[in-house]
């Protein structure tokens, strides 16, 4: 697993101390609205309690001419509804990185007063490590005022080392090698809403892969003795060299139902993200293929309090066409970002660990609230990959579960400080430190 963000628990600690702490106020503002390291996505408003924008804790009068008393409240959020933003530290070691040191930016905003208007928010992650790896990586949600229009998207730039394990549902641990590359990513969706919830529009993604080098390659004796994975990459299902870097530019449309409540910490609603991406040479795409993506998520308390939520993913990305290795769906997906959605899938399973031309994973977790500001979950997934559906077999299934911890150190807005320990398929296992849910 990738991404070890210890120090962001820590740092997230001592923000929650010192810019969030309870006050006191006898008349009650309307509370505030209710992405990855790793967020994004904005945030509906909570559904007031039905005391809430009104006095509090009213007492009776105890004669028509004694005025009522109207005590003190504390509450659990900010009454103010300003921009949060944040700074992050990040400071953490791998084996493939080192030691690496950078920063985040968490900003959370809402255009206009009118509370009615889901929050917008972003993410700005930057980070190098020891070994010369790079990761800058800008994502945002944004709803305009009134909802009129949605923008979510994401600009990175990668340079990172990776274990790669070939194509396929059946790929062999002892196959593993390390390869390096740096990628320009570029991917926006611009939505116009056309009823409540519901928006419409187009999306365009870019990535430009560059040259994919194999890392300890002294252990090798010559060019022909090299990895079979690794040369595979020289005439990949018969497209071409890709150990140079590839192109691949697609546009299409793109249809969002957003019903969530809070998009970082949903406790209700609905979710779901539709797309088709034609790539092609005209859009100076160096291979010809189209992405068919669906995403739909559902939120639901239970026994009656948000002290428990069940959250329930389904993702499904299917190709057809010439694509190239990289655009691959790929299972065990840890590394955010605008193509799933800033999801987590198959948490326990190594980044890409399985990957092929379809690609349908589900999963499921249960939140569970304990004290203050801390809270535990669980979760499973299954999932599988195939050159065509028809390849998929109930043996191929491959697993991912594990539990983990939450620390909300932005009570305003549910942003949560998140680690998570998942094993999986593979003979895969890993630690997660992030922030926001996975999904």
């Amino acid at each position: 697993m990738r991404f070890f963000y210890l120090p962001l628990v820590l740092s997230g600690l001592a923000l929650s101390a010192a810019a969030q702490s309870t006050a006191s106020y006898s008349v009650v503002a309307p509370p505030p609205a209710s992405p990855t390291l790793l967020v994004s996505a904005a945030e509906p408003t909570e559904a007031p309690a039905p005391t809430l924008g009104l006095l509090a804790d009213r007492q009776p009068a105890t004669s028509l001419l004694t005025p009522r008393r109207v005590s003190a409240r504390k509450l659990d959020f900010s009454p103010s509804d300003k921009p949060s933003f944040i700074p992050v530290p990040v400071a953490f070691y791998q084996q493939e990185t080192g030691f690496a040191v950078g920063a985040a930016i968490l900003p959370v905003w809402r255009f206009g007063t009118d509370t009615t208007v889901r929050k917008s928010n972003a993410r700005l992650l930057a980070w190098f490590s020891q070994k010369k790896q790079t990761t800058i990586q800008l994502t945002h949600t944004i709803f305009t005022p009134g909802e009129k229009f949605y923008f979510s998207g994401e600009l990175s730039y990668y340079d990172l080392q990776f274990d790669y394990f070939g194509v396929g549902n059946n790929t062999r641990k002892s196959d593993k090698v390390q390869i390096q590359y740096p990628l320009f990513v570029f991917d926006e969706k611009a939505l116009v809403r056309a009823a409540p919830n519901l928006f419409v529009g187009v999306r365009y993604r870019l990535t430009n892969l560059g040259d994919v080098k194999l890392q300890n390659s002294d252990r090798y004796n010559s060019t022909t003795n090299q990895p079979v994975v690794y040369n595979e990459l020289a005439n990949f299902r018969g497209l071409g060299e890709q150990r140079k870097g590839t192109i691949s530019s697609g546009v299409g449309p793109s249809l969002l139902y957003d019903g969530r409540d809070n998009v970082l910490a949903t406790y209700r609603g609905n979710f779901v993200d539709a797309h088709i991406l034609f790539n092609g040479g005209a859009l100076g795409s160096d291979y010809r293929f189209t992405r068919y993506q669906i995403d739909a998520r559902h939120f639901n308390p239970l026994f009656g309090s948000n002290n428990t939520i069940l959250a329930l993913q389904f993702m499904g990305q299917y190709h057809s066409g010439d694509v190239p290795f990289r655009e691959l769906g790929g299972m065990g997906g840890t590394l955010g970002g605008a193509i799933y959605n800033n999801a987590y899938l198959m948490r326990g399973i190594y980044e890409a660990r399985f990957r092929d031309r379809q690609f349908t994973t589900v999963q499921a977790e249960i939140r569970q609230k304990l004290i203050w500001r801390f809270d535990i979950a669980a979760f499973i997934a299954a999932g599988q990959v195939g050159y065509d559906l028809n390849d998929y077999t109930f043996d191929g299934t491959k697993l991912a579960g594990g539990v983990g911890a939450r620390f909300r150190f932005n009570r305003r807005d549910r942003l949560n400080i998140r680690l998570d320990y998942g094993v999986g398929s593979g003979g895969n296992s890993g630690i997660i430190f992030a922030v926001g849910e996975a999904f």
